[in-house]
């Protein structure tokens, strides 16, 4: 076998070479030409044909991100650096410096969690326009443990100064992401989810970076989520609006810089706020949101939902969704009980 076949990872985390881990409850093993979701590299390919600014950089795992679907039209502007993410990211910080948009794609635990200081130091702090891309977040590489789940991604990228940090809901979502990055001066941290997420927003939204999007309305309660626990917390409002229980659902797709509008609002216009994130509940979304309510004297009944404090198991990801109550009926589960805990402690 050549060095090359040796280095490619692509297939096996894509799930479509033979020995790719597959189970029955977890989206692992699909075959990419039935995975609609995963826009990455089709809408770039799209944007670049009028920016010539736009290149494309991953770590061996362009099948899995499927940056492939850019490098089939931009062949020149794709650059494939072998499993040397901190090159990566450096490289990507000095084609910035030369007036270039680089999108340097890579696993999220490797491009946050391997590459923070090149993150900070490289792009964050000279200003620079890279977009980090850190797809297959949160549990989403269940079977692969503690090394590839991305868990405390966004609690070391929201504390580096000069990054704005932003999260894809869904496909139509990550169109208009990538689209309204392209304008931004400074460096990015774009989350991304597997690829196969289930569909939020119908068509690609118009955004504004640093504005929440408010998806349902709701007096009783409101779920902050984002990424990935966007879908689930619109299933958990369904299912509590069947109990007669009003929530809001609000997506904060930025989470840096957070929108404290949104969260003002939720506080003065309903009695209880859920933050809902896929991530360590250690500085992430959930801490973002409580520091805003402190900051600001507001009241209200808070609690943040996410992965405790500790190494989850490894397993396929819809089962680990269900065991840390992440799916829409363990969200509903965890809302009930802050709903219950409001009306026993006035």
């Amino acid at each position: 076998m050549s060095s090359t076949e040796t280095q490619d990872q692509s297939e096996i985390f894509n799930g479509t070479a033979s020995v790719g881990f597959k189970d029955a409850r977890s989206a692992d093993g699909t075959d990419v030409r039935a995975i609609p979701a995963f826009v990455f590299g089709e809408e770039l390919a799209v944007l670049a044909e009028s920016d010539p600014r736009i290149v494309v950089l991953t770590a061996d795992l362009g099948r899995s991100n499927r940056a492939t679907d850019f490098a089939v039209h931009f062949p020149d502007r794709f650059v494939n650096v072998g499993i040397a993410e901190k090159n990566m990211v450096t490289m990507a910080a000095g084609m910035a410096a030369e007036g270039l948009i680089p999108f340097a794609a890579t696993f999220g635990s490797f491009a946050a969690l391997l590459c923070a200081e090149q993150i900070r130091t490289d792009c964050a702090y000279p200003g620079l326009p890279v977009r980090v891309v850190g797809h297959h977040s949160g549990m989403s590489m269940g079977f692969y443990g503690t090394s590839h789940h991305s868990l405390e991604d966004l609690a070391m990228m929201r504390s580096i100064a000069d990054l704005t940090v932003v999260c894809a809901t869904d496909a139509n979502h990550l169109r208009s992401l990538l689209r309204v990055s392209l304008d931004h001066p400074g460096a990015m941290y774009l989350r991304l989810g597997r690829g196969r997420d289930p569909e939020v927003y119908d068509r690609p939204p118009a955004l504004t970076l640093g504005r929440a999007e408010t998806l349902r309305q709701g007096s009783d309660l409101t779920l902050i989520a984002t990424g990935s626990t966007v879908h689930p917390s619109l299933d958990a409002a369904q299912r509590l609006s069947e109990q007669g229980v009003s929530v809001r659902v609000v997506d904060m797709w930025t989470v840096a810089p957070l929108d404290r509008d949104a969260v003002r609002d939720a506080c003065r216009q309903t009695p209880a706020v859920l933050t809902v994130e896929e991530a360590n509940l250690a500085g992430g979304l959930g801490s973002a949101v409580a520091e805003c309510i402190a900051d600001e004297g507001l009241s209200t009944r808070f609690r943040r939902h996410g992965v405790p404090d500790e190494h989850v198991p490894v397993g396929p990801p819809a089962a680990l969704y269900a065991h840390y109550r992440l799916d829409g009926a363990g969200i509903a589960d965890v809302a009930r009980e802050l709903l219950d805990q409001d009306r026993t402690h006035p």
